[in-house]
């Protein structure tokens, strides 16, 4: 063993029946419980340096109340705020956690979302506080396995020659998928002398397979109970990767593919079981590997968080009246008046949202990048989905580490990174991103930037 100390650490974050639960552009209140939500949390630590991943089964925090979160966190352990890395699972039935935030959201005066954001900062800096607790003598290794035939391209190239997100299973009008697949689980085994051990998994799709009025944590959950379940005395800590192009949807399924899937409103297969199915294929990749990791010595820890400076994607004045047009009809339940019905009414409406949102500004956003090592072992966070292609090019980036981790929607959220070809190729996410052309560009040097100071 090393000078490596690691602890783990659990909190029920369980809404109650009635709030809302975010995704859609559609108000949803939760019907049904699932399953459970929790905030999973490592600690890790070499002489003074410690630091704290927490996996939250959660949509989205805004930026404002994760960096909320955090210093209370910090506030209870003494734990340094940049130490601290809060991932947001992106289960799109599970709340959005809004506090500060509120004020930008609609329904903010929802006195249960406030109260639940309250309720859960004071649970997950008890799930850290208790991991620091529960540190123990370690070894981490660390291994690499495939999930096949789970995680898709949602962006399609159609015969008209336009791009669509989620155009629909077996869609004549489909000609190719656009974009890269990653489907390599990373896995970080941790052995502990007198305590449980503790998996670290990274997987990057999202989670949005169940939809309806419920609570679950989706397959991120599934990946959990399958690996505590199955490995005798382990935990398990997950961590979404770069997935904002990406999801579950297979366009060309082969025979039994099907299974456990039916339409949702928006022409989305999605099913309670095929979340199972996801969940067992990652946690299945990272059982491929779990008795073979490659073991590591961990004699320091780094961490570091650097601002990147992007451009707005603010739009042209002749798009304000069409957005001001279809945000009222959509807001008023009028959305029969928009010319468009699934993935491309939700665009319209997303693309709106953008428009006015950024008609006044602002010309840049400042938005933080946070990195660790552990060793050889580095991993990146970045507030926010971006494409597969920007993690894949991260990940190949040469130097000392020789597993890199690039995870999404880390200390806060803050829409969609695309890359520059999905620009002009037009869609969802680049009509709903607030980032202007080039930003993956700018991302990829300023992680590998990050990963120099590591």
């Amino acid at each position: 063993m090393s000078n490596l100390k690691a602890g783990f650490g659990r909190a029920n974050i369980t809404p109650p029946l009635g709030i809302g639960v975010c995704g859609y552009y559609i108000p949803r209140k939760a019907e049904k419980i699932l399953d459970e939500l929790y905030a999973s949390v490592l600690t890790l630590s070499v002489g003074d340096k410690t630091v704290a991943f927490v996996g939250l089964d959660a949509i989205l925090i805004a930026r404002v109340d994760c960096d909320d979160i955090r210093a209370y966190v910090s506030e209870v352990t003494g734990l340094d705020e940049n130490a601290i890395f809060i991932a947001c699972s992106h289960s799109h039935t599970a709340p959005y956690f809004q506090y500060k935030s509120a004020a930008m959201v609609k329904d903010s005066s929802d006195e249960m979302v406030l109260n639940y954001f309250v309720s859960s900062k004071f649970k997950i800096a008890g799930a850290v506080k208790a991991a620091l607790d529960d540190m123990k003598p370690a070894h981490i290794g660390y291994g690499v396995g495939n999930a096949p035939r789970i995680s898709f391209n949602r962006r399609f190239r159609m015969k008209d020659g336009s791009v669509q997100t989620n155009p629909g299973v077996k869609n004549p009008d489909i000609v190719a998928p656009i974009g890269e697949v990653d489907e390599r689980v990373s896995v970080i085994r941790v052995d502990r002398e007198g305590g449980d051990d503790i998996v670290f998994v990274t997987f990057g799709t999202h989670p949005d397979t169940i939809g309806g009025s419920v609570i679950s944590a989706d397959w991120p959950g599934f990946v959990r109970t399958t690996l505590e379940a199955t490995l005798e005395n382990t935990k398990c800590v997950f961590f979404n990767g770069f997935q904002g192009d990406v999801n579950h949807v297979n366009v060309a399924p082969l025979p039994g593919e099907e299974n456990g899937l039916h339409k949702d409103f928006d022409d989305v297969d999605r099913g309670y079981a095929h979340a199972r199915h996801m969940g067992n294929a990652v946690a299945g990749a990272a059982l491929q590997v779990y008795e073979k990791v490659k073991y590591v010595d961990v004699d320091e820890i780094k961490f570091n968080t650097i601002t990147m400076k992007i451009p707005s994607n603010r739009p042209s004045p002749e798009e304000i009246p069409i957005a001001e047009k279809y945000k009222a009809l959509h807001e008023a339940g009028r959305d029969d008046e928009i010319p468009f019905k699934g993935m491309a009414l939700t665009t319209a409406v997303a693309n709106s949202n953008r428009v006015l949102r950024l008609k006044d500004g602002p010309d840049f956003f400042e938005i933080p990048l946070h990195g660790v090592s552990l060793g050889k072992i580095a991993l990146i966070g970045i507030p926010g989905e971006p494409f597969t292609a920007i993690g894949l090019e991260i990940k190949a980036t040469e130097g000392p580490h020789e597993l890199i981790l690039p995870c999404a929607l880390v200390n806060g959220s803050s829409g969609y990174y695309p890359t520059t070809e999905a620009y002009a190729e037009g869609g969802y996410e680049t009509s709903s991103s607030s980032y202007k052309s080039g930003v993956a560009e700018i991302i990829v040097d300023e992680a590998r930037r990050l990963l120099k100071t590591l």
